[in-house]
């Protein structure tokens, strides 16, 4: 380090034109400084942050980083969700993925048993379904000629309402005229098909990753945060993460019992396709306050197929059923862990449909408890202390 100071004040004392003594005054003093400190000298005054032209030069600077910030976050945005919702389900699981650890369970190990379930359960649905669907498809094939001589029947119901808004003729009509439209509707549909399946795969490869890098991805977050705060922080993100864990574990039972409780009820009244329709009232219900409601709404719709008292009653056990899940499981299931008023809930997922459509709504309350929490923890003690 010397050595080069050295050079460079011989350089300055070698230079002819004007100005220089300053540049060989520094020198000196570099050489000075490396030579007491065996490095790169001391530390210089630092800049004055109450200059104007720091002032300014620093806002400006906040100003874009904040436009070029929010922007990636606009272009990004549906890579943001999946990854949002892959850390959500995640810091669901890790709790059953840390109950096992606890039991001397390897990590890796237990992330594979947790997935394994998960696929077990995912491949029963789509063995429940496929048949129901397979038979009601194959059984509306076999009656489509009956539909078409129906039409043409004038002493049927059908064949009146042909004869006089002429359905036949505007459906013949339809399929000339709109036949490349249909055809871009199929495909669309085929690219949308394609689109949510890599996107759930995309979901299951980081959730994976998240779920076995759980405790470092914590520790990270966690030291982003200033020294003296830290643990403060590491406190409140724990509790947000048992918020979340709580509230996954707690909606995944109160959807397995809607679930049962759907097939147990079309079991009894003679309801058609009581398994397909079970799994998909309980997949329903994973999405909080209005997802139960959906799928009450479509099996009483099917229940009119057997008789209107039927249905009537199959109204009746989901608006029972809902009241009965809202004031009764939910607090005993989920417990302190999501301490949200039920006004609160709605309104939240309400909030989340709206923003971010599904995914918005089926995380929309735990996000509200973690707002809660930090209100309650930070904001409202300032205030309170102001």
């Amino acid at each position: 380090m010397a050595v080069r100071v050295a050079t460079t004040l011989t350089a300055g004392r070698e230079a002819k034109e004007g100005g220089t003594r300053p540049v060989e005054e520094a020198a000196k003093v570099a050489a000075e400084q490396a030579a007491e400190t065996g490095g790169l000298g001391r530390l210089g005054k630092p800049m004055d942050r109450r200059s104007p032209l720091f002032i300014g030069m620093a806002g400006a600077a906040g100003v874009a980083i904040t436009i070029v910030l929010l922007e990636l976050a606009i272009r990004a945005r549906s890579v943001l969700v999946l990854i949002g919702l892959a850390l959500f389900i995640a810091a669901g699981l890790d709790p059953v993925v840390s109950w096992l650890t606890r039991r001397r369970v390897p990590r890796g190990v237990a992330v594979v048993i947790v997935l394994l379930a998960l696929v077990g359960v995912t491949g029963g649905f789509i063995a429940a379904a496929i048949p129901p669907l397979a038979a009601q498809t194959s059984s509306l094939i076999s009656q489509l000629p009956h539909y078409a001589h129906v039409l043409q029947n004038h002493n049927s119901e059908l064949g009146r309402l042909n004869a006089k808004y002429h359905i036949q003729q505007h459906l013949s009509h339809l399929l000339a005229t709109r036949s490349s439209a249909l055809i871009g509707g199929v495909l669309g549909a085929g690219a949308l098909v394609l689109d949510t399946l890599t996107s759930t795969l995309v979901v299951i490869a980081l959730v994976v990753y998240f779920l076995a890098g759980m405790p470092q991805i914590k520790l990270f977050f966690y030291r982003l945060a200033p020294g003296s705060r830290r643990a403060r922080v590491i406190l409140l993100g724990d509790d947000i993460f048992t918020k979340v864990g709580g509230f996954v574990l707690g909606n995944v039972v109160t959807s397995v019992i809607a679930g049962l409780g759907t097939y147990l009820w079309m079991l009894a009244f003679g309801i058609p396709y009581p398994i397909l329709l079970g799994l998909f009232v309980a997949l329903l219900d994973l999405i909080p306050v209005i997802g139960s409601t959906i799928g009450g709404a479509v099996v009483s719709a099917v229940a009119l197929t057997v008789s209107l008292p039927v249905a009537i009653a199959t109204l009746a056990f989901y608006i029972g059923y809902r009241l009965f899940e809202d004031y009764v499981l939910t607090p005993r299931i989920m417990g302190g862990a999501v301490k949200v008023p039920a006004v609160v809930s709605v309104v939240a997922v309400l909030v989340g449909g709206a923003l971010l459509g599904i995914i918005g709504a089926l995380v929309a309350i735990p996000v509200a408890a973690a707002l809660r929490l930090l209100l309650d923890e930070v904001m409202f003690r300032r205030l309170d202390r102001s």
